[in-house]
């Protein structure tokens, strides 16, 4: 070879290599871009002031362009399934989008309002369980800006349980306002981020596969504009697992302990977390509840806030809340009893389930992803939850194990945000069918599933 061939070699080879780079680089940019523009022209449709988007074109427009982007970041998925990228831009897109929604106010929801109302409430030293809003002891803590968003002020008490609270708490005593809050959540969001990351780490797997949760536009409009305490709640779910993999039990349980004590459903993936015969994990669970519990116990059974009447006021009592019955009224008659033994058979099913995975299961990272995103997907399914927002934190554990019937689950569910025809129904079947169906598919592609399958 001539020495004036070498030059020439190397610079084709820069080009091809180049060449080659962009060629993996590009699409994802686009679908990166594409996804800013959706969000950024959503946040633009929403009427200054309003506490809602506007009027029910903006917000069915708003919902479009949601879907739009959850189109976008399902071909982004494939992609990085296929090739991985570079770890750093996935994370500064997903920062990036977190900022964009941080700047904007909340308007697909009003929850954030009672959060910080809660603050306020303990930062004058007052239980947060002890008043309704609108309560007249309560009346020195009122204002023009929070106080007349607070979803069911007149008649009920505070749903969120203590580890929500003492989150609550702290913010308030920093700053009473939407914006810290918004950002409370998104660092503790942060957290279950990074202990996803640790834990593709230790399953060897590429780490650019954590933008199967970061750009997700479910829990980044849940969470990044309207500020809901299921970012805590998966912060704190995602640092269970992790410490669960490290075999951490006692910091698995209290951390467990938290995340069920911020937002309920985190208790039916524990078996996941359990190893067969240890009683840190439990032990530390329970008294981390319990002195959660004991903060606010002075008010008795008021503790629970509006929790009973909330399972009443959705349908949960008489059956009607959940989709797979009220589907199935609206084929046939149903006789009365039959939400007892819709519920008999949901817990049963459920409960064997986590008993299968507590005594045969196994803690490396894939399997219990595996086997977190099966006890949370079956509760889902069974619960059916008419709020979006409920279904975003299956987008963590679809991180370590992408099936595309938790994909879906994790992202479709933004349906649930847009219903013209004000039916509890068609929208719910809409999320819930194509769910049923892909998970039929993963069971029989076996591979799929590998906790399934025995991989």
């Amino acid at each position: 070879m001539t020495k004036e061939g070498r030059p020439g070699a190397s610079r084709e080879g820069t080009l091809r290599v180049t060449c080659e780079g962009t060629l993996r680089v590009t699409p994802l940019a686009f679908l990166a871009l594409g996804i800013l523009i959706c969000t950024v022209v959503a946040v633009c449709l929403h009427v200054p002031g309003s506490i809602w988007v506007g009027s029910l074109w903006r917000k069915d427009s708003v919902v479009g362009l949601m879907l739009l982007s959850a189109v976008l970041w399902a071909i982004a998925v494939a992609h990085t399934l296929r090739a991985p990228p570079k770890l750093l831009p996935v994370l500064a897109v997903a920062v990036a989008l977190r900022l964009l929604l941080l700047a904007a106010p909340p308007f697909m929801s009003s929850d954030i309002y009672r959060y910080v109302w809660d603050g306020r409430v303990q930062a004058a030293g007052i239980n947060p369980y002890a008043y309704i809003a609108a309560d007249p002891a309560l009346a020195s803590l009122r204002d023009s800006t929070i106080y007349p968003r607070i979803n069911r002020l007149d008649y009920a008490h505070t749903i969120y349980p203590p580890a929500a609270q003492v989150i609550f708490a702290a913010v308030g005593r920093i700053s009473q306002s939407v914006t810290a809050t918004k950002c409370a959540m998104l660092l503790l969001e942060a957290c279950g981020v990074g202990a996803m990351l640790a834990l593709l780490r230790r399953a060897r797997l590429p780490a650019p596969r954590i933008l199967i949760y970061a750009w997700n536009p479910l829990p980044l409009w849940a969470i990044a504009l309207d500020g809901h305490v299921d970012g805590a709640m998966i912060g704190l779910l995602g640092l269970a697992m992790w410490a669960s993999c490290a075999r951490r039990d006692g910091l698995a349980g209290a951390l467990l302990g938290g995340a069920i004590l911020t937002k309920f459903f985190p208790l039916v993936v524990a078996p996941a977390l359990w190893r067969r015969w240890d009683w840190k994990l439990p032990a530390a669970c329970a008294v981390t509840m319990a002195l959660l519990y004991g903060l606010y116990a002075r008010v008795g059974w008021r503790v629970f806030g509006f929790l009973p009447t909330y399972t009443q006021e959705e349908g949960l009592r008489t059956g009607n809340g959940f989709w797979p019955l009220g589907a199935l009224a609206h084929i046939m008659r149903l006789p009365g009893w039959s939400q007892r033994l819709y519920l008999a058979a949901a817990v049963l099913a459920i409960g064997l389930l986590g008993a299968w995975i507590a005594f045969f299961g196994a803690r490396d990272p894939v399997r219990l992803g595996g086997h977190v995103a099966l006890l949370a997907a079956a509760t889902l399914f069974a619960v059916s939850p008419h709020y979006p927002w409920y279904y975003a934190w299956l987008a963590l554990p679809a991180c370590l194990v992408p099936w595309p019937s938790l994909l879906w689950l994790s992202a479709a569910p933004m349906f649930l945000y847009c219903d013209p025809w004000h039916d509890e129904i068609l929208i719910p079947t809409a999320v819930f069918v194509p769910a049923i169906i892909l998970a039929v598919r993963d069971v029989w592609r076996a591979r799929a599933y590998p906790v399934l399958a025995g991989a």
